[in-house]
């Protein structure tokens, strides 16, 4: 995520750069064919373009709004694996205990259930990452390349951990068993389930702690699916393209209106008809571009939920708990981006 308090304008035009040369060029060429070459049948009223635009203006604002509530409630769903991650481990320190035994000997199953949950916040946090058809990765035009490029080098710029690398060093017993899993993630947290049953058992958990702790086993279920849930459902594809559609078709009109508009003017001034076709396109297409690269918060790509971040917030918080020593330190911005 973008962590200054305003993007420059140059951050917004290297983003939609290819747009503004594409609606220059197209603007320029209808001036040329009604001023140079007077093909002056090609203007149209300027009364049903502006219908157009304020339809799309509505239908643009409502798919801006839409991808909003699908960020937001992607951070919120983070923010309870923050709080669900930090109770699991305070109350496994608290729960787990026996008089007969030492607190090293405790502090052996404690670590293991603790470390586990750092292990199940990556895991999930590479599944989310895991590219899907509608997500910025495949496009025409390149754009494509350029959106999985990006994520590469955003991802590079973090030093992005290997997952496989965190699962052996927080999981060292079961990692051969957790990697081939499709969904590794349920099979760490079915792992701590396994764990407390056996602690019951061994009587280190009472009925009613060995409920609690499950509790909050289920309670990181429901963060996860609630996460996968935004992963594997795009936005409906009707009201993602159907907005891209009607900006085209209001883009491609627009210059056939101005031209009448700036005619008025004096016949030097229609040629303000290029740059103002440019910049009123630009702002629909940039209202389009923040819409579409906000309903897939698990994208990794700049403007998405900073995963990374909050891993290794969780991470040390955990670690510290437990009394760690060898704790990597926090996730430092990188200029105005932290992931």
């Amino acid at each position: 995520m973008f962590i200054r308090k305003n993007l420059t304008l140059f951050q917004l035009i290297r983003f939609t750069w290819y747009h503004l040369i594409w609606m220059t060029i197209w603007g320029a060429f209808v001036v040329s064919m009604y001023s140079v070459f007077h093909v002056r049948w090609i203007s149209i009223p300027w009364l049903p373009i502006s219908v157009i635009g304020i339809a799309t203006s509505f239908f643009v604002g409502f798919k801006a709004n839409s991808s909003y509530d699908r960020l937001w409630e992607a951070r919120k769903i983070w923010g309870s694996i923050v709080n669900n991650s930090r109770k699991w481990a305070s109350t496994v320190k608290v729960y787990i205990h026996d008089e007969n035994l030492s607190n090293e000997a405790l502090m052996v199953h404690k670590k293991r259930l603790i470390k586990r949950q750092v292990a199940w916040l990556y895991a999930l946090r590479s599944q989310l990452l895991q590219p899907a058809t509608w997500e910025h990765t495949e496009a025409t035009f390149g754009v494509g390349k350029m959106n999985t490029a990006r994520k590469r080098r955003t991802l590079d710029l973090f030093n992005n951990d290997d997952v496989e690398f965190l699962l052996r060093k927080y999981m060292t017993e079961e990692c051969e068993s957790i990697i081939p899993k499709t969904n590794a993630a349920t099979h760490i947290l079915d792992k701590n389930a396994q764990d407390l049953l056996s602690l019951k058992k061994l009587g280190l958990l009472s009925d009613y702690r060995h409920v609690e702790l499950q509790n909050l086993i289920n309670q990181l279920y429901d963060d996860q699916g609630q996460c996968e849930r935004i992963k594997k459902f795009p936005f409906p594809r009707q009201y993602a393209t159907g907005s891209l559609y009607f900006i085209g078709i209001f883009i491609l009109l627009l210059p056939f209106g101005m031209i009448t508009e700036f005619e008025k003017l004096n016949q030097v001034s229609i040629w303000l008809t290029v740059p103002f076709v440019s910049l009123v396109g630009w702002v629909f297409i940039l209202m389009e571009l923040i819409g579409d690269y906000s309903e897939n918060p698990f994208g990794g790509l700049p403007n998405d939920v900073p995963m990374l971040s909050l891993c290794r917030t969780i991470e040390i918080d955990l670690l510290e708990m437990i009394g760690e020593k060898d704790i990597s330190p926090p996730i430092e911005p990188q200029g105005s981006l932290l992931l």
